[in-house]
């Protein structure tokens, strides 16, 4: 009986160790499904590239009229009656900025266009520090001045010659269609200041008359990359959304000339959404431009 007994005890051990041995297996089993882990890390990583895209055409500051703005970097005086809906000179009069316009990031602008200010704080930071040094230096440098008037001459007609003057600004005779392509989305004074023109990644985008580029950038919000062309004192255009600006600020541009790729940035398709502006206040395009 003894023997019956310890070997029943021997069984009940060596049964007992074994089931020991295998309850880690369904913790195993979980840990073993790592792999999604890594697909959604990779998801995750893309969706995020494209929220950077949106984050970076929509990066400006609050502007609302009436309410003083600080110039950030990229600003133009243009781009900034632009997003206000103001007539740009309207703008410089009650900041008493004169022509060409310049701003610098950090001077404060009033937003109240019924305002008049004689100095500008955003023109003083420019002209101050060239005006200083000029005076002392005919003083002590006559004799030298006097010696070098031949290379000052050539020198300059060099500097001088850019795009900007050779496009003469003047009265817009006829509006150029900007990018071939179906019109996808009309004009609305209130709800969409512009056309949206459809096409192909890459597409040509033409200016639609002769001018000036006056900003070229992402900051404004609903733009994505965009290009605002001067034609006159009245006339601005608009063209938003582009892959790729082929102009910089200052360029003077030909009616008909590539200025950007047609493409997405700032909105979920690939479009042109163009726009122009008299007198600071969007007008219906399809107005102006040749039937088709």
């Amino acid at each position: 009986m003894t023997r019956y007994l310890l070997g029943l005890m021997g069984l009940g051990i060596v049964l007992f160790a074994a089931c020991a041995d295998h309850p880690p297996a369904p913790i195993e089993d979980r840990n073993a499904v790592a792999a999604p882990v890594k697909q959604n890390r990779t998801a995750t990583t893309s969706s995020s590239i494209v929220a950077d895209k949106k984050v970076a055409a929509t990066s400006s500051p609050p502007l609302r009229p009436g309410v003083p703005y600080r110039v950030e970097k990229g600003d133009t005086l243009y781009s900034i009656a632009f997003r206000l809906g103001i007539d740009f000179r309207r703008l410089a009069a009650v900041n008493g900025i004169e022509s060409p316009y310049v701003i610098n990031p950090g001077a404060i602008l009033t937003t109240d266009l019924s305002k008049t200010r004689k100095t500008s704080v955003a023109a003083k930071p420019a002209p101050q520090p060239a005006a200083r040094p000029s005076p002392p230096k005919p003083v002590k440098s006559a004799p030298p001045v006097a010696k070098t008037p031949a290379p000052l001459p050539s020198s300059t007609p060099a500097r001088t010659v850019s795009p900007v003057t050779a496009v003469k600004l003047g009265p817009v005779s006829t509006w150029r269609w900007p990018t071939n392509g179906g019109v996808q989305r009309t004009f609305s004074n209130n709800l969409h200041k512009g056309i949206d023109i459809g096409g192909a990644r890459g597409a040509p985008v033409r200016a639609t008359a002769p001018g000036v580029v006056v900003y070229a950038g992402t900051g404004l919000s609903g733009y994505g990359a965009l290009l605002i062309i001067k034609h006159n004192e009245r006339f601005l255009s608009a063209y938003g959304h582009n892959d790729a600006m082929l102009v910089k600020e200052g360029d003077g541009v030909r009616e008909g000339q590539q200025i950007a790729r047609m493409g997405s940035t700032g909105t979920d398709s690939v479009k042109l959404h163009f726009e122009i502006r008299q007198d600071g206040k969007p007008v219906n395009p399809l107005k102006l431009l040749p039937a088709r």
